[in-house]
């Protein structure tokens, strides 16, 4: 018999490699997954750029999502990979037009991003070809195509109020309020005389004390107002009255729970999709003219340099006795005649002394750089023109900062004088700016010509950059035709402020404690900190065991108004294209605001509206993007363009479906 072989080891099957985390799905179909920072993935993985998945491995995945891949090899220096599970959608709704296509219905999302269509079994009698509709996504598979339902027809593409009411739709927001809300409001509107009668029994009443509110032309709903009584002292006693919402929006009614749901209101062009039904909004809440209304007071005594030297938070009644828009507010301090001109100008001393505080503290301001369009009667521009924020405009921000400020220092002392109990509060919060970001503005603006250096005392090197060193930047930018770009990049530059439990202060503002309070119509987490400061003027303070719900809340603000902000912008950009798109061939002045190795991006001055130029078009030269330089380099002829320079261009295209514009150089 053969002597008998040596068994060989059994070979343990290969096991693929999985990583998890939130997918990002671009226009041509191509997703990538960050590799994961919470341990998991190795150093040299951690090196190495997102994972690529082409569009056949996407698994159902769509932008967004949280998903599980599955690793297939290494390209050069990227992993691939393939979706093997799709964990978490981020969202189940999307704004679609249909399309009849080989006898059957299709959804075509708006989101570019969703690279397939949704087939449709169904649709809402006599509807048509070109509708606008929300679908609902029902199953999406790796093998097969998307299916969805439609839950909502908006309207006819193109028409102006369907595609704003698309924008806010496509994030979450609904148009409309749902049958058990709108009675609610209807409700509280019907009793609104009693509730003003029973109220003004035990609340302090500032209806004899001048008081005014400050606002748009274009505002529905006034959120607060302003009163001024000088003191015998010398000294003057200062009202920023809030809307009372918290009165009227109770916790566990279908008001409340909706107002969470949205989070906040989202401005567009032309509307406003409120966070309240109008019945409040621009009803009972809204402090109106010559009615009486309940509101919320900070009410500070302060000195003719500054000083607050007093506060207190009452719940009171008030009736204003004007309504002032900014500019007619502005005219009675300019020609220093009109009615409430005294109050006007002890305000506006007292608001430049805020201002000049919080700048010497390094408070950062970053303007405003909004547009305002007119438009006609179907909502098309006729025109558009940057807005310009006058001394009212400020007038009202410093007495709203400092409400906002107050009230939280307030609490925040509460707390910390009784550590054991755990008393929670909602905070606005803005962290300092990650330093490798600033040292990318601080490459940038140097690259076009400015000083942005962190010097100390000593002129030495200073560990990091601070506020006083941005807003120094800002200062020295102001008026100059690369302003806005220089402020973009800035603000670009910036964390995000947010909600939260925890107080790390405000850097922007430079304050040591800021909450939100004055907005509480508008926004949510305003509501919250009425709320919180009710319950210790009632002396039963929320404490520790509310903490989970109300971290988990500022969450949810944070995200909301994360999407308001992109719908209101996605309005803004719609619009501006809409106003070029009848000005095909025509020429304007615009400053380069982004460079790249496709292009430069150039803003049309008067319109503000970004457009790219597309190197192949540049026909002097063959340019090079040059990223050390933030410029377009031609190789025989060493022209430059940097981002900053000023040009003229010729509009080639506007493409109102995606929203972009094409320029052309003229010479």
């Amino acid at each position: 018999m053969p002597p008998r072989k040596p068994r060989e080891p059994r070979q343990k099957p290969a096991v693929k490699k999985t990583v998890s985390g939130i997918i990002q799905i671009t226009r041509k179909g191509v997703g990538y997954l960050p590799w994961p920072q919470d341990g998991g993935g190795n150093k040299k993985e951690k090196e190495k750029e997102d994972i690529e998945i082409s569009t056949e491995n996407l698994g159902g995945a769509l932008n967004g999502d949280t998903v599980e891949v599955e690793l297939q090899g290494l390209v050069r220096t990227r992993f691939t990979g393939k979706v093997v599970a799709v964990i978490e959608r981020a969202k189940t709704e999307f704004v679609c037009t249909l399309k009849h296509e080989n006898n059957l219905w299709v959804a075509q999302p708006d989101d570019a991003r969703v690279y397939r269509p949704f087939h449709i079994k169904t649709i809402p009698a006599g509807t048509k070809e070109d509708t606008k509709v929300l679908v609902r996504l029902i199953s999406f598979y790796a093998k097969g195509e998307p299916t969805g339902e439609v839950i909502e027809v908006i309207g006819q593409a193109g028409e102006h109020r369907t595609e704003m009411n698309s924008i806010v739709l496509e994030r979450g927001f609904r148009t409309s309020f749902p049958t058990d809300v709108a009675q609610e409001a209807k409700e509280i509107e019907k009793n609104h005389a009693k509730t003003i009668e029973a109220e003004s029994a035990h609340r302090s009443d500032f209806r004899g004390i001048p008081t005014f509110t400050i606002d748009p032309a274009d505002a529905k709903d006034f959120d607060d107002a302003l009163s001024v009584q000088k003191l015998p002292d010398g000294n003057v006693e200062v009202g920023i009255h809030i809307a009372d919402v918290s009165y009227f929006v109770r916790e566990g009614t279908a008001l409340d729970e909706e107002a969470v749901r949205r989070g906040t209101s989202v401005y567009l062009v032309d509307a406003t999709i409120p966070m309240l039904p109008e019945e409040l909004s621009a009803g009972v809440c809204s402090l109106k003219p010559n009615e009486d209304r309940l509101a919320f007071s900070a009410v500070v005594k302060m000195s003719a340099d500054g000083q607050v030297l007093e506060r207190r938070f009452e719940r009171s009644i008030i009736r204003s006795q004007k309504r002032f828009v900014y500019e007619e507010a502005q005219k009675v301090l300019d020609t220093k005649n009109g009615v409430f001109f005294e109050e006007l100008d002890i305000l506006r001393s007292l608001a430049r002394i805020l201002r000049k505080k919080r700048a010497e503290k390094g408070a950062i301001d970053f303007g405003d750089n909004e547009v305002h369009f007119t438009l006609d009667a179907e909502g098309v521009p006729t025109s558009v023109a940057r807005k310009e924020r006058i001394e009212t405009n400020l007038l009202v921000e410093e007495f709203m900062l400092l409400a906002n400020r107050e009230v939280a220092e307030f609490i925040s002392k509460k707390a910390a004088a009784v550590p054991e109990r755990g008393l929670v509060f909602l905070y606005r919060i803005h962290d300092e700016p990650k330093q490798d970001r600033i040292e990318e503005l601080s490459t940038f603006v140097r690259a076009i010509g400015y000083d942005f250096g962190r010097r100390n005392a000593k002129g030495a090197e200073a560990a990091k950059y601070s506020a006083r060193d941005i807003a120094g930047l800002l200062k020295q930018i102001e008026g100059k035709p690369e302003e806005h770009l220089i402020r973009t990049a800035t603000l670009r530059s910036m964390a995000k402020a947010i909600y939260s439990t925890k107080n790390i202060g405000h850097f922007g503002l430079a304050f040591e404690y800021y909450t939100h309070f004055t907005s509480p119509i508008r926004r949510y987490p305003d509501v919250l900190a009425h709320r919180i400061l009710a319950s210790h003027l009632n002396g039963t303070p929320i404490g520790r065991s509310e903490y989970v719900t109300l971290e988990k809340m500022c969450v949810a603000a944070s995200e909301q108004e994360s999407k308001a902000v992109d719908a209101e912008r996605d309005s803004i950009r719609y619009k501006q294209v809409e106003f070029l798109s009848g000005k095909i061939g025509q020429e304007f002045e615009g400053v380069i605001s982004g460079v790249t190795d496709w292009g430069m991006y150039v803003e049309e001055k008067e319109s503000a509206a970004e457009g790219l130029v597309r190197m192949r078009s540049i026909g002097d030269d063959f340019y090079n993007y040059s990223q050390k330089e933030y410029a377009l380099v031609g190789q025989r002829t060493k022209k430059k363009y940097t981002l900053g320079d000023r040009v003229r261009v010729k509009l080639v295209t506007a493409d109102i479906t995606s929203r972009q514009l094409d320029f052309e150089l003229v010479s």
